[in-house]
């Protein structure tokens, strides 16, 4: 993002004068940025259907009347997409911020009349059918909601950061520039809308990728006036889809294309680019080797078919426009929208029974399938994968058939195994690979794996990187349902006078030991999209009676797309190796055992070998006393309590902090 002053640029931004050419140009590449832009800016009182359609004109009515542009009204020079396209997006939000304060801008009904009448050019009209851009998830719905809010002028600086991508200073310049009355305060208004400008460009907020309703017609019937898509309709199919068809069948058996109609395919323009096979990204094989980034933007493209266009253009065609005969699936939060940039190939290839092919557009991965048997379904999938790592990019899944799985392995891997997470004395076994990086079937706890009741073993995969990138660097990752894997690490209890321990891979025996006892517990967590799920033995204690030590831990899962939460459970030493721990409490959407929430206390009722119950509780090490009322009056210096109190009593626990604080327990259910 460029971050220097509009004003001290303002000699070297001052544009000449553009002519219509150039513009009609930047128009037609830029054309879906530039509606976005005006549909975001636009009243939301208008509705979903009149803004799609007012957007869209507006846009195709900015060209200028005369040959030329007069200089200097653009107010900011876009430098990525030149002069005219800063002079188009002037006179987009000019005309979008001037409808919101008239009711209408200069091109309302009778303007429309009047072109008409005059044989100019027909602006797009649709009766009988409702327009709106695709719903989002909640996280869309949240920020529609907030952005309703704002005037115009404050939604069009929050989309002139989120998808221009401008500094303040810029926002600014352009905002004075397109006649807002207190751009200042808009932008302030703006910043109050916390986080989201990435979800701008979900389809919740594109009005280019449109979804079609009818209107109301029991009162059409009453008044005799049957819905018809007017010819003016063709004119919005042919600015929306212009150049855009459908790829045909070819490939795997004659199989059908398994996108709608309209699906863009070639053609001028963002759109059109990003969804052209001969566009992808495709980095060098041996980048991996020579990068700090390892990340999935290190991957090459891999398998037999990754320069099969046919499939390529099936499966972005898809990706664009899925038909009624595709199965789209994605992680909570993840936006499904089309790519706006032509997307990273991560692999193309038969596996299995289905032609796959995977994408990553720097926010998620995306995995098209098709039967290659030419008949079935087909399967689009999104997950989010922000900010990956060497360890939350080393595997992706590649296909999933009765209970096994494959994955693809980053090119960084170079070892690989199978083990089984609730047999931490068994060693792991070589997993196969072929030339590709894809593994042999891996069996995975069935979708209906649930707290214990997850059978007998949960099989993770263990990954090596290459002495390339690091030394001796070893981790797990499992299989929760998701298109990435999820990493499992282990943070040990803490040591007497040493600073609090930080999460490592659980690939040592004290890790492998406390992991299965939770192992059971990750079946919750199925299909939520975890990046990862740390296993921190907050404490160990003493046991009445002689009862030996028991182990509390805190399971920690974290989403990409930031909530987790937090299971905390207690093993007394009794316990076999594979026996689920006794939950004592939990957290959903919190930060309970994260860096954020560094503090935690438990508590639950145990039984001794001489039949005696106690209320047992411990705390993390800066707990420095605990105290239980309510059925049980006791209280004990430092992190430990233990008392005896009757069979199923409900105290009430506090914690004091070494600052000074009060914690409670986690809630139990």
């Amino acid at each position: 993002m460029n971050t220097r002053s509009a004003e001290s640029d303002s000699a070297d931004d001052e544009p000449g004068p553009v002519a219509v050419e150039e513009a009609e140009a930047a128009l037609v590449e830029h054309y879906p940025r530039l509606v976005r832009l005006a549909y975001l800016a636009l009243p939301t009182a208008l509705g979903t259907h009149r803004r799609v359609l007012t957007a869209h004109r507006l846009v195709q009515r900015s060209l200028p009347r005369d040959r030329r542009y007069p200089p200097g009204t653009a107010g900011a020079t876009d430098r990525p997409r030149g002069e005219a396209y800063a002079l188009l997006r002037h006179e987009v939000l000019r005309e979008a911020l001037a409808y919101g304060r008239h009711g209408g801008g200069r091109w309302g009904w009778r303007e429309r009349v009047r072109t008409a009448a005059a044989g100019g050019t027909a602006l797009p009209q649709v009766v009988g059918l409702r327009l709106h851009p695709r719903a989002g998830g909640s996280e869309e719905l949240a920020l529609d909601r907030a952005l309703a809010e704002l005037a115009p002028e404050a939604r069009a600086a929050f989309a002139l950061r989120g998808v221009e991508e401008l500094a303040d200073a810029e926002v600014l310049a352009v905002l004075r520039s397109a006649g807002a009355a207190d751009p200042r305060g808009a932008m302030r208004a703006a910043a109050a809308v916390k986080g989201g400008q990435h979800l701008l460009t979900a389809g919740e907020f594109d009005p280019c990728t449109l979804q079609v309703g009818p209107t109301d017609l029991l009162r059409r019937r009453q008044r005799r006036r049957a819905g018809l898509v007017t010819g003016a309709a063709v004119a919005v199919a042919a600015v929306l889809v212009s150049g855009w068809a459908v790829w045909g069948s070819g490939g795997d058996g004659g199989t059908a294309s398994y996108a709608a109609p309209g699906s863009p395919a070639s053609g001028a323009g963002d759109a059109a680019r990003a969804l052209d096979p001969a566009a992808l990204v495709r980095p060098d094989a041996a980048l991996w080797a020579s990068t700090a980034r390892m990340d999935f933007t290190a991957w090459p493209a891999r398998g037999g078919r990754a320069d099969d266009k046919a499939l390529l253009g099936r499966a972005l065609a898809v990706w664009a426009r899925p038909g009624a005969d595709v199965d789209v699936s994605s992680t909570p939060g993840t936006p499904r929208n089309a790519p706006a940039q032509p997307p990273q190939l991560l692999f193309a290839g038969n596996v299995d029974a289905a032609a796959v092919v995977i994408f990553y557009d720097g926010l998620r991965i995306v995995r098209y399938a098709q039967p290659r048997s030419g008949s079935g379904r087909a399967a689009l999938d999104f997950a989010q994968v922000q900010d990956a790592d060497v360890t939350t990019a080393a595997a992706v899944v590649v296909d999933r058939v009765d209970g096994n799985t494959r994955f693809l392995t980053a090119p960084w891997i170079a070892d690989a195994q199978t083990r089984d997470l609730m047999r931490p004395n068994v060693l792991g076994a070589p997993l196969h690979r072929d030339a590709d990086g894809v593994t042999d079937p891996v069996r995975m706890p069935g979708a209906g794996a649930a707290a214990g009741a997850c059978g007998s073993a949960w099989p993770v995969v263990q990954l090596k990187s290459s002495s390339r990138i690091v030394e001796s660097h070893t981790f797990l990752l499992t299989d929760l349902g998701d298109l990435s894997p999820v990493h499992l690490t282990y943070t040990p209890p803490p040591g007497g006078g040493v600073p609090a321990r930080q999460p490592r891979e659980a690939t040592g025996a004290q890790a492998l030991v406390s992991w299965a006892h939770n192992a059971c517990y990750l079946g919750e967590l199925r299909g939520q999209g975890v990046k990862a799920v740390n296993n921190w033995e907050f404490a160990r204690t003493p046991l009445p009676e002689g009862g030996g030590e028991a182990s509390w831990t805190c399971a920690r899962a974290d989403t990409w797309r930031g909530p987790g939460q937090a299971t905390v459970t207690f093993v007394p030493p009794s316990s076999p190796a594979a026996a689920p721990g006794t939950v004592a409490g939990r957290q959903t959407d919190g930060n309970a055992c994260s860096r954020f929430g560094q503090h935690v206390m438990a508590g639950v009722m145990w039984q001794s070998s001489r039949s005696h119950w106690y209320l047992v509780a411990a705390g993390s090490r800066d707990v420095t006393r605990i105290t239980a009322t309510a059925g049980v009056h006791a209280s004990a210096d430092g992190p430990y309590l233990s008392t005896r109190a009757p069979r199923g009593t409900r105290a009430t626990l506090t914690a004091h902090l070494t600052t000074g604080a009060t914690l409670t327990p986690l809630p139990a259910s």
